[in-house]
């Protein structure tokens, strides 16, 4: 038995955590503590030592507790279990997704970088492009799907900053389009601009994909970021983000997280870990019931066009990104109703069973109406140039009954 090599999903019960260290508790407590005592000044002393980056660790050694800011054992054990599912070798979990997508950008860009972004992106993710870092001097360029190799490379270098791109960030399917990134595509464009002394990183949102379809890490990204409060959390009942990617880049992600101060706390901790127990069960159900949705959408007549990634064209570029990067489909759904804004409200304000809110990735399905929702403040042009126009509507599918949610469509349909 110990030299059988578990997958993540049964490792999620038990993986990082001692019952003996907590009174023999099965499940690990929540640790609602701000502060933990030193046996001895010299071993606070080191713990702070390594906290700080003043020395590397120690062969075998770990970081203390010290306080629930720097580190908390829901939150380590978490981040732990974690690294599992991408093969990370550490993790950083936050307040919120945008927590740690903006952690990474200020961490790993300086006045005068050029930041390359692929395009749509989330809502919130854009508008922190598009508004907040040219505040700081930071140029940015976005590329959509289709542009990720020589051209993308062109446009670098006609933008007179090919010295000072620094990093790309992409997200792949594009929320909410579901276009595709090609990954390993941008990591040969941005290989070609590293020197010496300047890597130019890749960080993948890996929110729509979760933990299970697709592993950026070993795709050639750097870091693979996730809103937490999606298909990780699963359950509509928490906020965080994640972080994960090779150790020393961790290791600056973690020490700016430490005076930001935006770690989760370990109330969340403690429910993502309870999430992670049911995450490949809960995941592998909503992709079974999205298959059978997006199959009804794309035979129904007030439907224009389906988005997702288990109707691709066979022919087409997209079909090989999709079979190289990922394992399976997803369950995010995005269609063009036939008509427009009154249409899709039409269709929002019928539902009966799918709830009409933002967010994905909970048991409970969801609708929403991009344009004027998420990505309202996304500029109208570049929103309609991506294809995120008024009769867009998404949808996450949950766990219910598949037959159930079809009917629900189907009745909201009708009512258009």
């Amino acid at each position: 038995m110990m030299d059988h090599k578990f997958k993540p999903e049964s490792l999620m019960m038990t993986y990082g955590y001692k019952p003996e260290l907590s009174e023999g508790a099965i499940k690990c407590p929540i640790f609602q503590t701000s502060t933990f005592a030193f046996k001895t000044a010299e071993e606070g002393k080191a713990f702070f030592e390594v906290a700080y980056g003043k020395r590397d660790k120690l062969p075998n050694e770990e970081l203390g507790l010290i306080y629930s800011r720097i580190n908390n054992p829901d939150l380590e054990i978490l981040e732990n279990r974690l690294c599992l599912w991408d093969k990370a070798d550490d993790c950083a979990v936050f307040e919120s997704g945008m927590a740690a997508i903006s952690t990474v950008l200020l961490e790993f860009l300086k006045p005068g970088d050029l930041l390359v972004y692929s395009t749509p992106l989330y809502g919130g993710t854009d508008h922190f492009i598009q508004h907040f870092l040219p505040k700081f001097g930071i140029e940015t360029l976005g590329f959509t799907s289709g542009q990720e190799g020589d051209e993308l490379e062109k446009m670098i270098r006609d933008s007179g900053k090919a010295d000072k791109l620094a990093m790309m960030i992409l997200e792949t399917p594009a929320n909410p389009t579901n276009h595709l990134i090609d990954i390993e595509s941008c990591r040969a464009v941005a290989n070609k601009f590293n020197t010496s002394d300047n890597e130019v990183l890749i960080a993948v949102d890996n929110t729509y994909m979760g933990p299970l379809w697709q592993h950026p890490l070993q795709l050639g990204a750097d870091f693979v970021m996730y809103s937490a409060t999606k298909y990780i959390g699963g359950h509509s009942d928490v906020i965080a983000g994640a972080v994960l990617g090779r150790k020393d880049l961790m290791v600056r992600i973690k020490t700016l997280r430490t005076f930001l101060g935006n770690m989760a706390g370990p109330n969340t901790g403690w429910l993502l870990m309870r999430s992670l127990e049911t995450l490949k069960v809960r995941m592998e159900r909503q992709q079974q019931n999205a298959i059978k949705v997006a199959g009804f959408l794309n035979a129904h007549p007030k439907v224009e066009s389906v988005h997702y990634l288990g109707l691709i064209d066979k022919n087409s570029p997209a079909y090989k990104i999709y079979k190289r990067q990922y394992s399976g489909p997803g369950a995010m759904v995005s269609f063009d109703i036939a008509g427009g804004e009154k249409e899709a409200f039409k269709f929002l304000n019928s539902l009966k069973l799918i709830k009409l809110a933002v967010s994905l990735g909970s048991t409970e399905s969801l609708a929403q109406h991009p344009v004027t929702m998420t990505h309202t403040g996304v500029d109208p042009d570049h929103a309609r140039k991506m294809g995120i126009t008024e009769k867009l509507i998404r949808v996450s599918i949950g766990v219910e009954d598949s037959d159930d949610i079809i009917w629900d469509i189907e009745q909201a349909l009708s009512k258009v």
